[in-house]
């Protein structure tokens, strides 16, 4: 690697939205993140399920097509 040329890295403190803080290497000075181990449905098991708003019952009443 050629000197004078890279950038400097870094240990720095990452957090998240929800608060939690972690460690990580970075040429930036801090990082922020929506979403981290501690609060994504797919490390907590908790799921967000977004509402579909009948959908499907607004798709047959436009087509004409009846529920069976």
């Amino acid at each position: 690697m050629k000197a004078g040329i890279h950038p400097n890295y870094k240990k720095v403190m990452v957090t998240c939205a929800c608060g939690n803080t972690f460690e990580s290497g970075s040429v930036k000075n801090e990082i922020r993140v929506e979403t981290c181990s501690e609060c994504h449905p797919f490390y907590t098991g908790r799921q967000k399920f977004a509402e579909a708003g009948g959908r499907v019952d607004r798709f047959n009443k436009r087509f004409g097509l009846k529920q069976q």
